[in-house]
């Protein structure tokens, strides 16, 4: 993948890096020393310090050597080494963790991040507002970021774009910002830094910087609107199917889009750059062509566990006398995509060190739908490769078609041909291949077959991402071609910066090219039948309500995704809430909640009340309430509809706040509301605690116990719990 433009957040840069594999990489714990091969020169986490301390005075400050762990690693496409200093230590009761990442000789500092001890300002309301927020992030960038310019990018974002967030995490803004050269952005080169709401920068990630780079003349640049006329002459619109998946429920959004298809251009030459290399002519439009036109018959008529351990032992077999693999287990589950599937667990052992990932098969099928081999870099690492015969493009797509009607075969007369160039990592020689999906004639945008061949022609890696859609839209009343074309062209503009062709490493040549944008993104598209706009990263506008007293709070759990609002003209926030919304809101709240296939068809799937199935809409909501004590199980079922009072309200906080063996203590509390006998006995502990801690209150001196919650009073109360939960350090689980 090409790491162009792309920011990092804070939370990516976690220890724990999304990976479907364990990675085979040279490992250094904290009480050894890194070399550097090509000075052999040793590197100590007190090297590491003095660079980033150097770099980044009083952060960290708190986090002494000792507390910090060392690792180096080398990846493929990049010989150049990396180091990683993380630390997880225990202050003020609380459990923190961090991290910093160096990169090469010179140990330039590709990131930070950390989570802070305590954060009552950053939570909701922020101390911080975002605009505050981003001039703490510009100061920081002036400061720190001494070498080069830097300018904040427009489309900056804060902490809730992209999914739910719960009220107990303080808030977060995050900001980009691009190097500049003469007043235009180079492409490659950008950081991002986190500021929580109380202004304290918790990430920074960037770019490694080009060293000695060249630039072409910014002065010689052609005429802009004669550049954007010929780019508007290139503009053609591809009809296809996009896939949206909804990985909190599960759900597959299918819609018919119309994509613009056209190249950028050099600013100064004129030539077409295809976001790698330079082109003399436009490439002729590709055709679709089917890898096999009728289907093949499927590998096998369903597979037993053994038979799908057997397949892997075959796929997985052993190159060297050195090496051991061991099947740690065979499972069968259900995929992302609703399939029923064997993951099979394997690890290759050799010495005292091993490296392993999983394997999936279709039970029905038997055909491989995950592989990643991890034995082709135990050989090199362990310098056991033989001499090999780098393979061209040709060939390695052949291959590509070779493996796929060896291991998947019943899908592909449903695939094409490649129809992008695909990616050829020139350090290893591997091939990257896609083989797209095609429905109606249109191709599926998000399902595909992807293949990484090795330079000797062997597999190395195998996905297979085919989401199970029932019905596709009817290409019937889509608009025309032309009228997408021309809805394109009004939108069309041209945005100039510094570009690196192949983006390899040892090219340090910066080209000025004009790329195209549409409404002033490079990520927008057409619905196919409306001809309206659609954002493909869905960077939805949320709703906002009105309410004399408590709009503001109903707007953030709104913005936050732990309260759902369909229609905002028609919401009424004075309304009365019932206990199944009421359950789902105050455990979105408090925790995250995937309502995935998966666990709804899980074979160990508990059920805690006879009419909440796991088909149920609240049905995570009430079971993590279960699971967390806060609802009890005394009763065969759950009063779904019935109004939330004020008294059940306060025993389910008080549950929530760990309290509940206090709160019994009822002779320990008085009860001096004058409504005091309107309150159950066995609740006073939980009425006078919740008042106590301002989280459901008395209103003169009447706690009104059988008074129904409206929305707006659970939009307060719900931030006052995740507040006093935040600032207890009390967490729940994350349940994935």
């Amino acid at each position: 993948m090409k790491k162009i433009g792309i920011i990092l957040t804070a939370s990516v840069l976690s220890i724990g890096m999304f990976s479907s594999a364990t990675s085979a990489v040279s490992t250094v714990e904290e009480q050894l020393v890194a070399q550097v091969a090509s000075t052999g020169e040793i590197v100590t986490k007190e090297d590491l310090l003095k660079k980033f301390r150097s770099t980044f005075p009083g952060i960290f400050d708190f986090v002494n050597a000792s507390d910090f762990h060392m690792s180096s690693n080398t990846y493929p496409e990049d010989e150049t080494t990396r180091y990683h200093l993380f630390f997880n230590k225990l202050q003020n009761g609380k459990d923190i963790h961090g991290s910093i990442g160096f990169y090469g000789e010179d140990f330039e500092i590709e990131s930070f991040n950390y989570d802070p001890v305590s954060t009552p300002d950053a939570l909701f309301p922020a101390k911080f507002s975002k605009e505050e927020a981003k001039k703490v992030a510009t100061d920081f960038v002036k400061k720190f970021l001494k070498d080069g310019n830097y300018k904040l990018g427009e489309d900056y974002n804060d902490y809730f774009n992209y999914s739910k967030q719960i009220l107990t995490r303080p808030i977060s803004y995050s900001f980009s910002f691009n190097r500049m050269k003469d007043d235009v952005e180079i492409a490659d080169q950008s950081v991002s830094v986190t500021v929580l709401g109380n202004g304290e920068i918790v990430g920074f990630s960037g770019s490694h910087i080009t060293k000695s780079p060249t630039f072409e003349d910014v002065k010689k640049v052609n005429d802009r609107k004669e550049a954007l006329e010929k780019v508007k002459g290139n503009l053609t619109a591809k009809l296809q199917y996009q896939v949206n998946t909804n990985y909190e429920t599960g759900e597959n959004d299918v819609k018919l889009v119309y994509v613009p298809d056209v190249l950028s251009i050099n600013a100064i030459t004129g030539e077409w750059f295809n976001g790698k290399e330079f082109v003399v002519e436009q490439p002729n439009k590709k055709k679709y062509v089917k890898v096999t036109e009728t289907a093949l018959p499927a590998k096998h008529n369903g597979i037993t566990k053994e038979e799908a351990k057997k397949s892997a032992e075959k796929l997985l077999q052993v190159k060297s006398n050195k090496v051991k693999l061991s099947i740690q287990s065979v499972e069968e589950v259900k995929n992302s995509n609703g399939q029923e599937i064997f993951s099979v667990h394997y690890m290759y052992n050799y010495g005292n060190s091993g490296s392993g990932s999983t394997l999936e098969f279709d039970k029905k099928t038997g055909e491989l739908l995950q592989y990643h081999n991890t034995q082709n870099g135990l050989l090199v690492e362990m310098d056991e490769t033989k001499e090999e015969v780098t393979i061209s493009k040709e060939e390695a797509i052949a291959q590509a078609v070779k493996y796929l009607k060896e291991l998947v075969p019943s899908y592909l007369h449903e695939y094409a041909m490649p129809l992008e160039e695909g990616y050829h990592d020139e350090t290893m020689g591997n091939y990257y291949i896609t083989f797209p999906r095609i429905v109606n004639g249109v191709m599926v945008m998000g399902d595909q077959i992807s293949v990484n061949i090795h330079k000797d022609g062997s597999l190395d890696n195998l996905n297979v991402v085919r989401p199970q859609i029932e019905e596709w839209p009817s290409l019937e009343g889509v608009i025309s071609t032309k009228e997408a074309e021309d809805i394109l062209n009004k939108a069309l503009n041209i945005k100039m910066s510094y570009w690196k062709e192949n983006q390899k490493k040892e090219n340090k040549h910066y080209n000025l090219i004009y790329s195209p944008t549409f409404n002033e993104t490079a990520f927008n598209v057409l619905d196919a039948n409306s001809g309206n706009w659609i954002n493909q990263y869905h960077m939805e506008v949320t709703p906002e309500v009105s309410h004399p007293t408590a709009a503001e709070e109903l707007n953030y759990l709104i913005k936050a995704k732990v309260l759902t609002v369909n229609d905002p003209k028609t919401f009424n926030g004075d309304a009365t809430v019932s206990r199944g919304e009421a359950i789902k809101i105050m455990m979105n709240s408090l925790t995250y909640i995937y309502e995935t296939s998966n666990h709804r068809d899980s074979e160990s799937i508990k059920q805690s009340y006879t009419n909440v199935d796991p088909k149920h809409a609240s049905y995570q909501a009430i079971e993590r309430a279960v699971e967390a004590g806060i609802l009890k199980t005394d009763q065969k079922t759950f009063d779904l509809n019935s109004p939330i009072t004020k008294e059940e309200l306060a025993v389910w906080y008080i549950r929530a706040l760990g309290l509940e063996q206090a709160a019994k203590q009822n002779n320990i509390f008085i009860n001096e509301f004058t409504d005091s006998k309107k309150v159950k006995v066995e609740n006073t502990g939980y009425v006078v605690l919740a008042h106590s801690l301002g989280l459901v209150k008395a209103e003169k001196n009447q706690f009104n116990p059988i008074k129904e919650v409206t929305y707006a009073d659970l939009a307060v109360s719900s931030i006052r719990l995740a507040y006093e939960i935040a600032n207890k350090g009390r967490d729940f689980r994350y349940d994935y």
